[in-house]
């Protein structure tokens, strides 16, 4: 059976309150289609003077049930902030000229992804390509005179077979599709055509693309150009076997003119994103040894041009570096990381010690509380970044020195009109080896410490991921209702160093089910919880663990488990990385090592499960396949545990790229949870 949303929101009054009952006289909470009001400052780009940022501003569409990007502008100082095209299409990837006086961005306004430009004397713009595919990592030449990017290629591929004897116009079944690779489809991208992508050149007033790359290899990634024009610079699996070096990419220098190849770097591991010093002597770039561990944090690298004199400039950061920047005297790099939860922004001198400049870099995961934000750098050193805060999505904010100031406020008339729960850190030991396990606690509006409230455990995927003090909608929407929600980055969370984070290699779930309990006990002692009413969520790994748990202890009331894993089994022969998998979260194929697989499958637990559950997952996920989702439901049902599955028509792992679909599951949640607490039992 499919339930309905729109049933479920005009005709479950268990959740009248998302149509305007206040959990107190004086609060005004979130309701569901406040999804619709929410907006988000990404992907700053400031000019050269560092007086002028251009940024995305995604919003949800409404009509189209979509999030959308236009391109705006703000002063550093905060003013002047206003759109600078008209509208008409889906915005991505702002790049500054070299000379700063035009705009070149991805824009779906001519019916398709193409790059457009934009010119700043004028403020026109206007599409300069006809691309079959849309174009990603696009980059400027030197003189401004060329757009390199990179593009999805196809190659023709013809049946091995072809029947005889069908008639002319004749209405036959479409023809069988023969798949001999191995990856050959994607979750949000469903099954891949045959092709890889490559490198072009494009003219910077338009004109036709020249494929500069060629070959059954993927060139993805920014694209860096050498100084003078003549070379570019990027990372590549060009292996001859991707099965046996999954996780191993280099660095290649191309000749523009002859589009020969220089390989610079050679070692199992991935080189990526480099990016060439401004004097052109250097290259930066990250990457790191492969050592077939599940969680592996990128190193920033620096080494001459010719590839010669490598060294690790961040060997004593235990810590993944995500993106980094050029200072613009060559002297030292900008980089990003997480650390304990948060987005640090630091400068790494080549000779010498890091210096943090910020810890609030973040709140692009409007989400779910998932770290992760964005920064540019003028020449001047003025910075501006993402700002990450728990009671809103990202802000821009500009650093000047040690000194940061919010110069947008685009989410003020959301903010103005409810109240968001607030958010508490704490930290506490692991009962099984006292390991520091930090946690959050997201109070309802209106919270009286005097009364006792039902609690949601909510609980992160990946599951090398960390959660932080992040806005967070789904759960905002649930505290909303009443519930305080907690979440925690138990072992295997990022940001903690790589030991914290291999804590689950090999072993997953183990002790971060015990850390995770140890949690719920934590806040539950002080006092303001009703035993009674504890709930249990989470989705992907976090669908891991809350199957696993209920199949542990029956301390949960009810459970929502979200596009999980159900089957060791069974998802590493169904899902879209499975070569990644294999190889990287076990100690081999799951026909040479079915215990372990089965050891630490939720479905051999089923057999303990009394705690009524909910599953949802997208009936297009290719990276959990609904297939788990069913297995776990009719085993459940077999059992005769109350339970229920919502299948989420055309939607992928990535369940809140439809904004109906983010409302939609705390919205089930939520009514599920309502079903089960003992103060509407007794009314």
């Amino acid at each position: 059976m499919r339930l309905s949303l729109t049933g479920l929101l005009t005709g479950s009054a268990t959740l009248l309150a998302f149509a305007g009952v206040a959990t107190a006289q004086d609060v005004n909470p979130l309701q569901l289609d406040d999804v619709f009001a929410i907006e988000i400052a990404a992907d700053p780009q400031i000019h050269q003077n560092g007086e002028e940022i251009v940024f995305v501003r995604r919003s949800m569409n409404r009509n189209n049930d979509r999030t959308e990007g236009r391109l705006w502008r703000v002063s550093s100082d905060g003013s002047d902030l206003r759109p600078l095209t008209d509208g008409s299409g889906n915005e991505s990837s702002p790049s500054w000229s070299p000379d700063y006086e035009r705009l070149a961005f991805v824009s779906s306004a001519s019916g398709s992804s193409q790059i457009h430009i934009r010119w700043q004397d004028s403020g026109h713009s206007s599409v300069i390509s006809d691309l079959q595919h849309a174009p990603s990592n696009i980059s400027w030449s030197p003189d401004g005179e060329w757009l390199a990017f990179s593009m999805f290629t196809p190659e023709q591929q013809s049946n091995p077979v072809n029947l005889p004897g069908r008639p002319q116009g004749a209405d036959w079944a479409d023809s069988p599709v023969y798949v001999d690779r191995l990856n050959y489809r994607a979750d949000g991208a469903g099954y891949l055509p045959q092709g890889f992508r490559h490198i072009y050149l494009l003219p910077a007033e338009g004109g036709t693309p020249r494929q500069l790359t060629s070959g059954d290899h993927h060139h993805s990634g920014e694209i860096s150009w050498a100084p003078d024009g003549s070379a570019l610079y990027f990372s590549a699996d060009r292996s001859d076997d991707p099965r046996k070096e999954l996780a191993r990419s280099e660095i290649y220098r191309m000749d523009i003119e002859s589009t020969e190849l220089t390989q610079l770097t050679d070692r199992n591991g991935p080189d990526s994103s480099p990016k060439v010093s401004p004097s052109g002597r250097q290259i930066a770039f990250l990457g790191y040894d492969d050592r077939r561990l599940a969680h592996q944090a990128n190193r920033l690298y620096v080494m001459d041009a010719d590839g010669s004199n490598v060294r690790n400039l961040t060997e004593d950061l235990d810590r993944h570096v995500s993106s980094f920047e050029w200072a613009a005297d060559g002297r030292g790099i900008y980089f990003m990381y997480d650390d304990q939860g948060q987005g640090k922004l630091a400068l790494q001198p080549l000779r010498g010690v890091a210096e943090t400049l910020t810890d609030r870099v973040g709140g692009l995961s409007y989400s779910r509380p998932y770290t992760g934000g964005q920064f540019s750098v003028a020449s001047d050193g003025n910075l501006v970044f993402t700002q990450m805060a728990s009671n809103r999505p990202a802000e821009l904010a500009l650093l000047r020195g040690s000194q940061a100031t919010q110069i947008t406020n685009i989410n003020r008339d959301f903010l103005a009109k409810r109240d968001i729960g607030e958010v508490e850190e704490f930290w506490y030991d692991s009962s099984v080896d006292d390991q520091r396990i930090q946690g959050w606690i997201m109070y309802p509006p209106g919270f009286d410490d005097s009364k006792e409230y039902p609690m949601i455990l909510e609980i992160h995927g990946g599951p090398h991921t960390a959660y932080g003090p992040v806005f967070a909608m789904e759960l905002q929407l649930m505290a909303a209702q009443g519930y305080v929600v907690l979440y925690t980055n138990p072992r295997g969370s990022t940001s903690y160093g790589e030991d914290f984070a291999n804590l689950i290699h090999h072993n997953y779930p183990s002790e971060d089910y015990n850390d995770l309990m140890d949690g719920v006990d934590h806040v539950v002692e002080r006092g303001f919880i009703n035993e009674d009413e504890l709930f249990i969520m989470g989705g992907s790994g976090g669908g891991v663990l809350t199957a696993w748990s209920i199949g542990h202890t029956d301390r949960f009331a009810a459970a929502a488990v979200v596009n999980p894993v159900i089957n060791w089994y069974s998802f590493v022969l169904t899902a879209d990385m499975y070569n990644y998998f294999t190889q990287y979260w076990f100690p081999g194929m799951p026909w040479d090592n079915l215990e372990h697989y089965m050891k630490h499958s939720p479905i051999s637990y089923v057999g303990n499960v009394s705690t009524p559950t909910i599953l949802f997952t997208g009936e297009s996920d290719h990276r959990t396949p609904i297939s788990e989702t069913e297995q776990y439901y009719q085993a459940l049902q077999l059992r005769g545990v109350e339970s229920a599955m919502v299948r989420v028509p055309g939607a992928s792992h990535a369940l809140h790229a439809r904004p109906s679909n983010l409302m939609a599951k705390p919205a089930y949640a939520v009514y599920w949870f309502e079903k089960f607490r003992t103060t509407n039992n007794e009314d």
